[in-house]
């Protein structure tokens, strides 16, 4: 074997003999050494053949059939090359070996117990942490695993029977048997000292409670005796004089009022009324009869204050008042209501109501007179053609439906005026009663029971109220060619501020202004015309 022939395994005696083979990426090999020009490490000995990577200690030489098999020789090293880049002595690796260390080794300590059992591999598995290198980036090849509440943060929480129940808190408790009197004594299941104290406890609570009864029934006072006698006063018998003034009115006036009541096939009515003659004429209001004047079949009757009932008739009425006259024939001793004097009524005087509120019979009220000469208007309705403005008594006496047409009383027993209408909101009676006159009644009753009609002044002109910054009064709409108004010197929206005397804000209030004048009578009045105001006179005429 010549210097060419050098192996890739190191030579020498300390080694025993022993060849290794190198590794195909050794920088000796021998595609690098023919890379490299074939340089091989000094001291290497090179047989005839390459030599294998199983060759085993002791073959210090090959046969000459393996020389015949490696073909390839290396490119032979000069001794300069081979000293420079040549394996140091003593080295049998390519790479200089790790010196040893006669120290003693280093000790791993085990894992913790609970790190090992937090955060170690399960035991029984050979999973591990690193990814399947031919799995898809971002897909999973691990199972499923089974769903578990405990560990899934999108779990519904709910509550239930804990993971671990005790098996004995599991039986159903059975209620023992209930302790009887026997038991309770002589069972020797409570103890003595017990019952001693429960029978105490019962005696204080008896004693207490009787004792509370005691005086209790003592300071109660029985409600029933035998002993009590009641008194009566000695000036109740009503035969004496009445000690009150309403009372005296009402005793004077209360057998001249009547009741008026008014059947038909499919209603009925009641009002008032009062006598004004002994011949048996009655006065009542438009509006309580008006079904018995349009309805031939009603049967319209009066009822005195002894509960007599008799039949009546209509002997005249007249819408434009609201006044109407009743006769009944055959009827002895009538009392006829003394008339008073209703142009001398004071504001406050005190005044008496009577009538048959709500077919209440024999009712008196009382109050007094809150003013005078309030325009009223009247319209029809459904049940009644009264087509009015009187020129009313305001009374806070209360008046209802059903005192109309009664008498208006004052404390001289005199009839002052005609209970007609009411101001309510809820058909009650709220302190606002209206009453016609009587001084304005009577002629217009007498004219009834004289002709059986009535004639009205007027003057010829329908107006509205007029009411702005500028005027207030009644504004003329219409007048009739040559009435008292045209001939007078009226026009169309000329406002009347004022009629014989009496200041005039609204149309209702010329309307009762007229109605208070005679037929033919000529009276001033004021009126206003583009801003100036001009005074004239007037003659009223018959409607």
């Amino acid at each position: 074997m010549g210097a060419d022939d050098i192996d890739e395994t190191a030579a020498g005696g300390s080694d025993g003999g022993q060849r290794r083979s190198q590794p195909d990426d050794s920088p000796f090999s021998r595609e690098n050494a023919a890379a490299t020009g074939g340089v091989t490490p000094p001291g290497d000995t090179q047989s005839g053949d390459t030599q294998r990577g199983d060759t085993q200690p002791g073959d210090a030489h090959t046969s000459d059939g393996a020389a015949a098999r490696g073909q390839q020789r290396h490119v032979p090293v000069s001794p300069a090359t081979a000293q420079v880049f040549g394996r140091p002595a003593g080295v049998r690796g390519s790479f200089a070996t790790t010196p040893s260390s006669s120290g003693p080794a280093p000790q791993i300590a085990p894992p913790d117990a609970v790190l090992a059992e937090a955060f170690g591999r399960p035991e029984g598995s050979d999973e591990t942490l690193q990814r399947d290198p031919l799995a898809a980036y971002g897909v999973s090849t691990d199972e499923p695993a089974p769903a578990d509440p405990w560990r899934d943060p999108e779990s519904i929480a709910s509550l239930d029977a804990p993971a671990l129940v005790d098996e004995a808190a599991r039986q159903p408790t059975v209620a023992g048997p209930k302790l009887g009197v026997k038991d309770l004594l002589f069972g020797k299941r409570v103890t003595w000292y017990a019952l001693a104290t429960l029978a105490v406890l019962a005696l204080l609570i008896g004693l207490v409670g009787g004792l509370i009864g005691r005086f209790t029934a003592e300071v109660a006072a029985p409600l029933n005796s035998n002993t009590v006698k009641l008194s009566t006063g000695d000036g109740g018998d009503g035969g004496g004089e009445p000690k009150s003034a309403v009372a005296r009115v009402a005793k004077a006036v209360e057998k001249s009022v009547v009741s008026v009541d008014v059947r038909t096939a499919s209603a009925y009515g009641t009002g008032s009324g009062f006598v004004i003659d002994s011949a048996g004429y009655i006065l009542t209001n438009n509006h309580v009869i008006s079904m018995a004047a349009n309805d031939r079949s009603a049967k319209l009757e009066v009822v005195f204050s002894d509960r007599n009932r008799v039949p009546a008739r209509i002997v005249g009425r007249d819408i434009h008042t609201d006044l109407a006259v009743l006769k009944v024939d055959n009827v002895a001793n009538l009392t006829v209501a003394k008339i008073g004097n209703s142009d001398n009524l004071q504001i406050g005087e005190e005044v008496i109501a009577f009538g048959s509120p709500l077919g209440l019979d024999r009712t008196v009220t009382s109050g007094i007179v809150s003013a005078t000469h309030r325009a009223v208007p009247l319209p029809p309705d459904a049940e009644s053609d009264t087509d009015a403005v009187i020129d009313a008594i305001q009374t806070d006496a209360a008046i209802n439906p059903g005192n109309s047409g009664g008498p208006l009383v004052n404390e001289s027993a005199e009839v002052v005026g005609i209970n007609t209408a009411i101001a309510s909101g809820a058909g009650g009676s709220i302190g606002l009663g209206f009453a016609i006159p009587i001084s304005q009644a009577i002629p217009i009753a007498q004219s009834l029971i004289r002709d059986g009609k009535v004639n009205h002044p007027q003057i010829g002109v329908s107006a509205s109220s007029v009411r702005n910054d500028r005027v207030l009064g009644a504004g003329v709409r219409n007048v009739v060619a040559d009435g008292p108004a045209a001939q007078a010197g009226v026009k169309e929206n000329d406002v009347i501020t004022s009629f014989n005397g009496r200041s005039i804000e609204s149309a209702d209030e010329l309307t009762v202004a007229v109605r208070t004048t005679k037929i033919g009578e000529r009276v001033p009045f004021t009126y206003w015309r583009d801003g100036r105001t001009f005074n004239g006179s007037i003659t009223t005429a018959s409607d």
